[in-house]
This record gives C-alpha cells, sequence and structure tokens, in this order.
C-alpha cells in the first residue's frame, strides 16, 4: 500500500533518519513513537509529501488516496465548514466545484451539457450525490451541530476548528489517513468515538499520539523511531512497553537459561492476547497478537525518568473540605455550589468541560486565586505540592537548573551540587544540561523541572492541572507509574484518559451548576447511562 524505501534525512550533519526501508498495509494501524526529537513529525511531513528527504523515497500505490490531518488551523479561514470537510476529497470535490461553475454560466451549450455528463458519471461512481448527508454525518459526529455546517470557517473557535479538520481528513473513506496528534484539543467523548471509528476502519491509519489510550485502542503495530531507524512490531502501545520492558530485564539476567527467557516471552504474549481479546475496543485486527513469535520482542533503548514522589509525613483522614464555593470570570459562571469532602488515600480525577473551571478551582485551593463565594480548609496534617498549566512564571530568571532546584530544598544535603545534580540525572537533566537556565527550556523539559521540584517538596497532597501536557510518551509513561504507587492523596485534571483511568479512584465533575461525584472508575464514570442523562442536566 504504502513503502518506504532506503529514507535518509540529514540536517547538516546531523542524521535524522539513516536508509529506513518500511511497509504499512491495508487494514493495519501504525503508532509512531519515538523521543522527542527523534523525528517523528518529519517522517509525517514525508510521507505527506510535505517535505523531501535527502535520499530515497516514498511510493503510494496506483490509484490509492491519502489525506492528511491538516495543522494549518486558518487555511480555509474563506470557506464554510461543510464546503471545508468535503476539500478533504479533493477529486470529488473538484468535480463538484467543475459541475457547479457550468451550471452557472449564462451561455450553457451543447459542450458544457456534454462534459456535465461526464462529470455527473465520474460523481456517482464517487459516491458524489451523499457527499453533502456523508460530510454532515461525520461533522455530527465529532460534535459540530447542523447550526455551524454553513459558517466560514474563520468564524469558527479554535478548538471546533480543529474537529473540523479532523472531519476533513476522515471525509470519504481515504486509502491511506495520516494524522499528527489527532486527539489534540478534544474531548474525551470525542476521543471515544475516534477511537471507535479508527479501531473499525478498513484502510491505512499512520498516526502520532501521545495520548497512550487512544493508540492503545486503535493501533495494530507500534513503528518504533530510535538512533535514526525504524522497527515495526506488532501489537498497540502497552504491548510494545511492558515486551520491550521484560525484554531489557531478560537482557540483564546474565544467569537465566535461554529456554526459561523463551517461555516467559511467550507467557506474557499470551496473556496479553486474552486481555486484549476481552478488552472493549478489540477488534478482528487485534487477534494477529496470538501470532506473535518470541523473536519480535525486543529491548527498547529509550531512557525513562525516574519520577518518585515521597511523603515527609503521612497525612491524616481529613485532607480537604470545601463549601458551597463558586468562581466566575468576566462576569461569566464557571462553577458554584461546590462541596467537597476530600479523604485520606482519595486520588480523584477533576474534570470540567470548560478547563478554565478547573484551573480557577486549583487557583483558588493555592491561594492564586480569590472565589466568588465559599470556603475551604486543609487538614491540619496536610501539606500540598501544585503542578499548574501554565508554569511560565517559575522560570523567569537566569538561574542555572541546579540553582533552580536548590531553592526548594530543605535541608544543607539537598542544597550540595552533586545531590541537586543527582536529582537532575534522574530526570533527565545530565551533564552540561544541568547548567541550562530556565529560560531556553522546551515545555516538557519545564514540567520535568516542576516535577523535580515536587519530588523535593515531599507533599503528601499532590494537584496537578494537566500534567502530562508537554511530555513525551516516557515520561508520561512514568509519571503515571508514579502516581499509582504514590501514598498520599491526588487531585488532578487531565487530558490523558489512561492517567484518568488508572490512577484515579474517584471522579468529580465541575459544571456550573454544580458538582457530579462518584468513587469509580474513569470508564464506569463514563460508560453509566444515568450519569449521561445527569451530565446532560447539569450543563444545560
Amino acid at each position: 500500500m504504502l513503502t518506504v524505501s532506503n529514507l535518509s534525512v540529514q540536517f547538516g550533519k546531523r542524521i535524522l533518519f539513516d536508509e529506513v526501508n518500511t511497509t504499512f498495509t491495508q487494514g493495519n494501524c501504525y503508532g509512531i513513537i519515538g523521543a522527542n526529537g527523534a523525528g517523528k513529525s518529519t517522517f509525517m511531513k514525508i510521507l505527506a509529501g510535505d517535505m523531501d528527504p535527502t535520499s530515497g523515497h516514498v511510493f503510494l500505490e496506483p490509484g490509492k488516496r491519502m489525506s492528511v490531518l491538516n495543522q494549518n488551523h486558518n487555511m480555509f479561514d474563506e470557506f464554510t465548514v461543510l464546503e471545508t470537510v468535503m476539500m478533504g476529497n479533493k477529486m470529488l470535490y473538484s468535480v463538484k466545484k467543475e459541475m457547479d461553475e457550468i451550471y452557472l454560466k449564462p451561455d450553457f451549450s451543447d459542450k458544457d451539457g456534454e462534459r456535465v455528463g461526464e462529470l455527473q458519471v465520474i460523481f456517482e461512481e464517487m459516491n458524489g450525490w451523499n457527499a453533502d448527508s456523508d460530510a454532515a454525518t461525520m461533522l455530527s459526529n465529532l460534535g459540530i451541530g447542523a447550526e455551524y455546517h454553513y459558517t466560514p470557517m474563520g468564524d469558527m473557535d479554535g478548538k471546533l476548528k480543529v474537529r473540523v479538520l479532523l472531519a476533513q481528513a476522515l471525509f470519504g473513506n481515504p486509502d491511506v489517513l495520516i494524522m499528527d496528534e489527532p486527539t489534540n484539543d478534544l474531548d474525551f467523548e470525542t476521543i471515544s468515538w475516534l477511537e471507535n471509528f479508527l479501531a473499525n476502519y478498513d484502510n491505512t491509519v499512520i498516526v502520532v499520539s501521545h495520548d497512550r489510550h487512544f493508540l492503545d485502542a486503535v493501533c495494530t503495530h507500534i513503528s518504533d523511531i530510535d538512533f535514526g531507524k525504524m522497527n515495526q512490531y506488532s501489537g498497540n502501545y502497552t504491548f510494545w512497553y511492558e515486551s520491550s520492558q521484560l525484554a531489557a530485564r531478560q537482557r540483564a539476567q546474565q544467569n537465566k537459561k535461554a529456554e526459561e527467557k523463551k517461555k516467559e516471552l511467550q507467557e506474557f504474549i499470551m496473556r496479553f492476547s486474552a486481555n486484549v481479546a476481552k478488552s472493549k475496543q478489540a477488534t478482528s485486527r487485534k487477534k494477529m497478537l496470538e501470532k506473535l513469535k518470541v523473536d519480535d520482542i525486543k529491548p527498547s533503548s529509550r531512557r525513562y525518568p525516574a519520577i518518585i514522589f515521597d511523603q515527609d509525613r503521612e497525612a491524616g483522614d481529613q485532607i480537604l473540605n470545601v463549601k458551597d464555593l463558586s468562581a466566575s470570570t468576566e462576569g461569566e459562571l464557571l462553577f458554584k455550589n461546590v462541596d467537597l469532602n476530600m479523604a485520606k488515600g482519595d486520588k480523584i480525577v477533576l474534570f470540567s468541560k470548560d478547563s478554565r473551571a478547573t484551573t480557577a478551582f486549583y487557583e483558588i485551593l493555592n491561594g492564586n486565586q480569590t472565589a466568588d463565594t465559599g470556603t475551604f480548609e486543609w487538614g491540619i496534617t496536610t501539606t500540598q505540592s501544585y503542578l499548574p498549566a501554565d508554569n511560565h512564571s517559575f522560570f523567569e530568571n537566569d538561574l542555572t537548573l541546579v540553582d533552580w532546584l536548590r531553592q526548594w530544598a530543605k535541608t544543607e544535603e539537598e542544597r550540595d551540587e552533586v545531590y541537586v545534580r543527582g536529582f537532575l540525572g534522574k530526570m533527565i537533566f545530565s551533564g552540561e544540561e544541568a547548567l541550562k537556565t530556565g529560560r531556553v527550556l522546551s515545555g516538557g523539559e519545564k514540567v520535568r523541572c516542576m516535577l523535580s521540584r515536587m519530588m523535593m517538596l515531599r507533599a503528601n497532597v499532590l494537584m496537578l492541572d494537566e500534567p502530562t501536557n508537554h511530555l513525551d510518551l516516557e515520561s508520561i509513561t512514568a509519571f503515571n507509574n508514579s502516581l499509582k504507587n504514590f501514598k498520599g492523596s491526588v487531585l488532578f485534571t487531565t487530558h490523558d484518559h489512561e492517567f484518568a483511568q488508572t490512577v484515579a479512584n474517584r471522579v468529580i465533575e465541575i459544571t456550573p451548576n454544580g458538582v457530579i461525584d462518584r468513587y469509580m472508575t474513569f470508564d464506569d464514570y463514563l460508560d453509566d447511562e444515568k450519569i449521561k442523562e445527569l451530565r446532560k442536566k447539569m450543563y444545560s
């Protein structure tokens, strides 16, 4: 279907790809993974034809159509929403446009009539007469109601534009679908719809995403970019991660016999295949896991930060008591009547359809913002540590990372440069990197610094507002595992489904008309029919 042959990319002396050969076949979904800077987005641009490699080529089977999720959100501002979606199938849109132009001619000739007849045959073969309704259905499935379908894209909210461009990419059943971070700015319900759509998609999908739940739900293969090469593995992201970790442990076990290692890997494959078959996301394509060979499993060279949250002291039973809290911004109500009693051991995923509401809630709890009404009180045995969604104020200085982290040291030992460098080394800031200043850090590096700060504070209550923003998959995975093992209490907001499902034991949704509060897993919360009805009422 789509073949990459001898692909090399070099920028100056830096070799990004070195003689990459791989094939993407029909009926499979490929998740492209790799550390930050490995070249994921560059590879996607080359596949899409937006960038030329240094050498090598990409070959798409003749007669097949490729569709790419557009990253330029302003490209279609002069077109209506419905037109923008239909432009996803360029040939169909071109035929329709030519027919419309001929029909509008004041001097319609016999030659025009013959041409229209030819175009109508082509249009019918492409199922063009249903194109409008198909595009409208696609938009509705992505949460874009009929009232927006004839609105110019230039008048659409940025988050809604993302959904329209996603509908454009999906429209017309393309043979090859290429998507770079398709879940950005989508809510959980829309992501779930997209997961189900792609899990049952019959053609080829190639996707880059930091959303592990999404990769697990849709991927039949993982394509790992590492050291300028691309290695392809059967299975989804979790299978790749767990199998590579198992292979790495086995490599370190010098005294273990080869037969024992092979048996352990075989048992792992069987166990994982059984779990996939039972999952609600399972499709016939995922049965390929049962055909896996032990030789397919190899250790990864990827580096994972050592994120470990300890507590200086264990908190008592009372963690946080909130009464009748309300907040607004510029006269617009964000939430009201919020009552919350957080107990020891609670790990609460806090979410809302309006991210401003959750951020305001955290800012109030941390004394950075004043509530309109209500009170809150922390338990006397609690200590809090907060990771805000916007951390730029922490880095408005010229301190090196060593001196920056020293600000939160509690003892002389912790202020020692060797100690601080060791701390930073665990978070993959080694050698000269520890002497960089905060101003030059990337978004992901800043979050890793903020996590280092939280680890040094050793609080027994963690508050996290969109903590996975800017992090790579390795950091997200390590962070997720650390929160599952943390013995204290956690209040967090995230768009990472896996985070919410695996960390939280309680779900609280903030709405303009109060809260919905349930002790249950996140998936159970989203799937509960009674809660779905209640949510509709709370937002109406």
